[in-house]
């Protein structure tokens, strides 16, 4: 189900600052790694014959949603209205929300469907497909739907060993007021995975679970969606599935470089933080960059319970002889073998890329070290 591919130019903005001229905490974003990111996974697609569908969610930025497809405005996931909105403002005309609608976001989903070649919104209920039947029998629109599918992860979807599930599915399917276009999973538990085999164990389980389900129905032109960084981003070739909709790859972070899915040079992204004061008579240092800098998401603490709440570098992202161990709304608390004094910058690669990124306002893009870009995403809901 590739949609409308539209070619667009991204530009790179001519100005030149270095890391010290800015204001602390910053949100950094290595342009290079990105690209290079990008351009690794949608290879992988093509090369599998699959079709292509990247999860905005992590960066919300029309530049990295246009380096995903080589420069295109192809097809997208969106996990909010806002981000679907801001997308088709800019030419993405093929879009999937993927989070099971809420009842009264159907007039706003079907303006949006109106202006864009198609909107896929996600169901997991009876309750919500009698809802879009309300709401087409008030206004006509017919909805492009996907089911979504519980593969093992348990936050949302039907469980496809349930005889309900295919029920729903069938009610679905014989629905005038939905196109039935699919069966969509995320494979979220594979971030509990302790290691690379674990990943593609869980990775085959994603696929087999959409594979059965459909033969169950025994409709076989539903597309089967998959997404998760893990085990999308350790896999070679994509087999026995229809689409991908990958997102964390284009930054990447500390959780996924613990956990094996990337290298740490893959990682893209970082904060950049000043200490602000200095302790080294109890081993102590604290940043200006806390949990609404950094989020309090933690590593992966099956693999590594001492890995605190971010990588600490240098300004070159060498890794120092320190752990970011608390976080408070604006304090980062490190404890250090090594004297960091006041006034010292440093970077931390954050455990969770998506959440940092959400607390930011602006993405500072580097190069060689230095700023030539800035990049806007979108807020809110």
């Amino acid at each position: 189900m590739a949609g409308r591919h539209s070619t667009l130019n991204i530009q790179h903005s001519a100005f030149n600052i270095s890391l010290s001229s800015l204001s602390t905490p910053a949100f950094l974003v290595d342009r290079n790694i990105v690209e290079q990111n990008c351009l690794r996974m949608r290879a992988r697609a093509l090369s599998s014959g699959v079709a292509f569908r990247p999860h905005v969610k992590t960066h919300k930025t029309i530049e990295i949603g246009q380096m995903q497809h080589g420069g295109a405005a192809g097809p997208i996931t969106v996990s909010t209205m806002a981000e679907a909105e801001f997308f088709a403002d800019s030419g993405f005309g093929d879009i999937t929300y993927a989070v099971p609608i809420a009842p009264e976001k159907l007039p706003r989903a079907a303006a949006l469907a109106a202006r864009i070649e198609r909107l896929n919104i996600l169901i997991d209920s009876e309750l919500a497909l009698r809802a879009v039947e309300e709401f087409h029998a008030a206004n006509g629109t017919v909805f492009d739907v996907f089911l979504k599918v519980d593969c093992g992860y348990h936050r949302a979807g039907v469980d496809p060993n349930d005889p309900d599930s295919a029920r729903l599915a069938m009610a679905i399917a014989n629905s005038p007021a939905v196109h039935f276009q699919g069966l969509l999973t995320h494979a979220g538990h594979s971030y509990n995975a302790s290691g690379i085999e674990e990943i593609r164990r869980i990775a085959a389980e994603e696929i087999e679970s959409l594979t059965r389900f459909r033969a169950i129905l025994g409709i076989d032109d539903l597309t089967r969606s998959i997404g998760s960084t893990p085990t999308l981003a350790t896999a070679d070739t994509f087999a026995d599935t229809d689409e991908i909709r990958p997102g964390n790859y284009v930054f990447f972070d500390a959780f996924q470089s613990t956990l094996g899915s990337c290298t740490r040079d893959e990682v893209a992204v970082s904060v950049l933080a000043t200490v602000v004061g200095s302790y080294p008579e109890r081993g102590q240092a604290i940043i200006d960059a806390g949990a609404l800098a950094l989020s309090k998401d933690t590593s992966p603490d099956h693999l590594d319970p001492n890995f605190g709440f971010g990588l600490v570098c240098d300004v070159n992202l060498n890794p120092l002889p320190a752990r970011l161990i608390a976080l408070s709304q604006e304090h980062g608390k490190l404890a250090t073998s090594v004297p960091l004094p006041v006034g010292t910058r440093l970077r931390v690669v954050p455990n969770h890329s998506c959440l940092t990124a959400a607390m930011y306002d602006r993405y500072h893009v580097i190069d060689g070290g230095n700023i030539v870009d800035e990049w806007r995403p979108v807020r809110g809901w």
